[in-house]
């Protein structure tokens, strides 16, 4: 039989990168990388009683025979080189439902890509349908401050709808990333620590489960907890966010710290130092310790209309640890972020989350030996960001599923690549350090930042909360047709 498609006639080539720092691996200039393979879970043959069709008016590249279907398959890293069967370009709601019909009358797994920035590249599959929403990216303004978004809207387009009108939704600084993938998994950036998560301020939203049908949140209260923090690709195709905003800050000031040429022992001195003044910063605040090899970049951002005492002793206490301070100016909110937006060009590299902290007593034990394996091996980079604030909400706790509220940090490894040949060895740089933190008794992990390397990712990712999120699961895609190798299991 033959098949028939709707066509397009065009093709969407879709850490903080200031003072050289990098935010959720954005950076924009790769330090150095090569291929981790990721083994899928096969997929089970299972019968559907969907009626046989083989036409559908949803834009479907299929890998063979389709000149545009190269350019879509790829994502944003470079060390991840996967062939879904289809591709699948939705503008509307109804085309996901029929995406999703048509994978099941074929029998192929989902994949579900916004951005395509998953750090174990779950957002494509092999054999499979990969479903692409980045058509799907408008922006709409509704009453009473509340912002509609499509869950291929990447955040640099988010911001440039919504501050023009001085509006905020507190969410990253990368700018390619999805808005879709980032709150699902929860999402925190400069703006956390005064707002709370990005998943915080969802309000509504739209789905469509693995049998092709559309569900509202506004029916089913455990569907948007479960969205609120939940991750991504493990049960539905969310194809509409309706957002609570803020009132955007007018600017926002920056100040750079840098120290040279250090030594495991003073990058553990530093460390410690850090965490006990980011204690003093007003919500306002955000700060990052990042170590690039043997140098140290500090970054503190503060959109208050003042640097208050707070921020004054975080300054002074660090100028007499670092070697070089630099104040920088204050810009205009939209003008400053833009700073931070990152690489758009895709990269070889490898980011895993190294977990949630309380404070420096909780990594003491091993953190020393951690950073003298980033100082050791160019192309290794440690972050530590802060979080806390609004965060730690009970009202945002109750009402997310998001289990790491008790935490004022979230750490990161990234590893950077240009020649192949390097890359096995900083995987093992990582696993490594991984093993390490998680003998240390650091199991809480962030989901944004996933690892193939967390065996107990469940509950890394989930806490308490992951049978609950089975029961989801199983009452929205029973035949586990959308999934990952780390998506709920039934």
């Amino acid at each position: 039989m033959s098949k028939k498609y709707s066509r397009k006639d065009f093709l969407r080539t879709g850490s903080l990168a200031a003072a050289g720092l990098l935010l959720g691996a954005c950076g924009n200039d790769p330090v150095e990388r090569k291929e981790v393979v990721v083994k899928e879970t096969p997929f089970d043959t299972l019968a559907t009683s969907d009626p046989v069709e083989e036409n559908f008016d949803v834009d479907i590249m299929e890998k063979e025979g389709n000149k545009r279907y190269e350019g879509f398959r790829l994502g944003f890293n470079k060390r991840f080189d996967k062939y879904p069967l289809a591709i699948a370009l939705p503008k509307t709601t109804a085309e996901v439902a029929e995406a999703v019909r048509y994978a099941r009358h074929h029998n192929y797994p989902i994949a579900i890509r916004s951005g395509g920035h998953s750090m174990e590249g779950f957002s494509s599959n092999d054999d499979g349908l990969m479903i692409n929403l980045s058509d799907m990216d408008s922006v709409e303004f509704l009453e009473d401050n509340k912002i509609k978004v499509g869950p291929g809207c990447t955040l640099s387009n988010l911001y440039d709808h919504i501050l023009p009108k001085g509006r905020i939704i507190p969410a990253g600084s990368c700018g390619s990333v999805g808005v879709g993938g980032l709150t699902t998994g929860g999402g925190y950036g400069l703006f956390s620590r005064e707002f709370g998560l990005t998943c915080d301020h969802l309000i509504e939203a739209t789905m469509v489960d693995g049998n092709g049908k559309i569900i509202s949140s506004k029916d089913d209260a455990e569907l948007l907890w479960a969205l609120r923090g939940g991750g991504s690709g493990n049960f539905g195709i969310v194809t509409e966010m309706v957002f609570r905003s803020h009132e955007a800050p007018p600017n926002m000031i920056s100040h750079h710290f840098k120290a040279r040429k250090l030594d495991p022992d003073r990058a553990t001195a530093i460390l410690e130092k850090w965490m006990f003044h980011t204690q003093n910063l007003p919500h306002s605040c955000f700060s990052a310790y990042v170590l690039n090899g043997g140098t140290l970049n500090i970054l503190i951002t503060n959109f208050a209309g003042e640097d208050n005492e707070g921020v004054e002793s975080f300054i002074e206490g660090l100028k007499g640890e670092t070697d070089e301070y630099k104040k920088g100016e204050r810009l205009e909110l939209a003008k400053k972020l833009k700073n931070y937006y990152g690489s758009k060009i895709p990269l070889n590299f490898r980011n895993s989350s190294a977990g949630f902290y309380k404070d420096f007593d909780h990594i003491s034990g091993c953190i020393g030996t951690v950073l003298k394996s980033i100082i050791d091996n160019k192309g290794m980079i440690f972050q530590v960001n802060t979080l806390g604030g609004k965060v730690k909400d009970p009202l945002f706790a109750n009402d997310s599923c998001f289990p790491h509220r008790e935490y004022d940090f979230i750490s990161e490894i990234q590893a950077y690549w240009t020649e192949d040949y390097k890359e096995m060895g900083l995987h093992q740089v990582t696993h490594d350090c991984l093993e390490l933190l998680k003998a240390n008794n650091i199991n809480a992990q962030y989901f944004n930042y996933c690892s193939v390397e967390f065996a107990d990712w469940q509950t890394a990712y989930y806490g308490k909360n992951y049978e609950q999120l089975r029961e989801i699961k199983r009452r929205y895609d029973k035949d586990n047709f959308i999934r990952h190798p780390q998506s709920i299991e039934l």
